[in-house]
């Protein structure tokens, strides 16, 4: 498909519904997003909001995340912290807050850099704050906590796309993968700082979205065989019909747009066998050490999630080259919500 590439700063929305003139993708995150925002004054659109921050950063000992959510009437966080030699989490905990409570406890900024992300409450605390030269990720939760440092090299791009169902029903996504990361993390007391390379990845959201949704999200960071800096994000399902893709393919910094679906083959009943993703240039094969499972059903939000995180392999041809690339830490996932 055809996508456009924005190149000049626009506003997601235009009274209160999709800016057309916003429909395609950018290499920064160009897009003007305050017009999803939580406060009921002169808001049509009250309730269907939904924004977050997500962050993972991926070392060989450790996967560390961290959210912070509001979906306009409810406002949720949860951190969690990985132990790679025992292939099992040490800390998952999440927290919720409804009305009022949830706007004290959640903040989150207009734009992805624009201002800090902070989530305070049922024992859960996040803050996430631009700094120089790139992003300070703190978490904490029974039991454990992490203060990381992404860093943002010079040059360095990232995928920005706008997806649209209609002038109601929108979502901007803004994917950064392949961040390095160093920092520390704390489980029983006891302090280590991230060893060898470390990578962190960020999905940042803001839009209106269908009632009912489902998708799929992979994503990959580390290093071509020949020493390259290589990010994978690739994406399905959500943006069908839309005109979007959130498929590309980073390299040292420079970001391959793929701007094709993508075919995805994997068994949901056996969600550790490899996962494959391949078209337009890309073959990658995950194969996964853990599935991060979860299922929520609730009058509020009901969701069903299958993340498995493992070691990507395969190659991408960027058109005048084959990059090759194998033992690349990153994750797919299945998930399936009603919000």
């Amino acid at each position: 498909m055809r996508e456009n590439e924005l190149t000049a700063p626009v506003s997601l929305t235009k009274e209160h519904k999709f800016n057309r003139a916003a429909h395609g993708w950018a290499r920064q995150p160009l897009v003007d997003t305050s017009g999803i925002h939580d406060r009921k004054e002169d808001n049509p659109s009250w309730g269907s909001n939904k924004r977050w921050e997500y962050w993972c950063v991926m070392t060989p000992a450790h996967i560390l995340a961290c959210t912070v959510a509001s979906l306009d009437f409810l406002a949720s966080a949860e951190v969690w912290i990985f132990d790679r030699a025992t292939n099992a989490p040490v800390v998952s905990k999440g927290a919720a807050a409804l009305g009022d409570d949830g706007v004290r406890a959640a903040t989150l900024p207009a734009q992805v850099e624009s201002g800090p992300a902070r989530y305070s409450g049922g024992g859960v605390e996040v803050a996430i704050e631009q700094v120089k030269g790139g992003t300070r990720i703190r978490a904490s939760a029974e039991g454990g906590c992490f203060d990381v440092f992404a860093a943002r090299p010079e040059g360095h791009e990232r995928l920005a796309v706008v997806v649209p169902w209609s002038d109601e029903l929108f979502q901007y996504t803004v994917k950064d993968v392949s961040r390095p990361a160093s920092g520390t993390v704390t489980i029983g007391g006891v302090t280590t700082t991230l060893g060898g390379e470390s990578w962190a990845v960020l999905d940042h959201g803001r839009g209106r979205w269908p009632s009912s949704i489902q998708w799929n999200w992979g994503a990959g960071c580390g290093r071509a065989t020949d020493g390259r800096v290589v990010g994978l994000q690739i994406g399905d399902r959500w943006t069908d019909g839309t005109g979007s893709t959130e498929n590309s393919f980073l390299l040292d910094g420079r970001l391959f747009k793929i701007s094709e679906k993508l075919k995805w083959e994997y068994d949901l009943s056996a969600p550790l066998e490899r996962w494959r993703v391949h078209g337009a240039g890309l073959d990658a094969t995950l194969t996964p050490f853990y599935n991060k499972f979860s299922r929520t059903d609730s009058k509020i939000v009901s969701s069903r999630t299958d993340q498995c995180f493992g070691l990507w392999e395969g190659s991408f041809s960027t058109g005048s080259q084959v990059v090759r690339f194998k033992d690349v830490i990153g994750f797919a996932e299945d998930v399936e919500r009603k919000w």
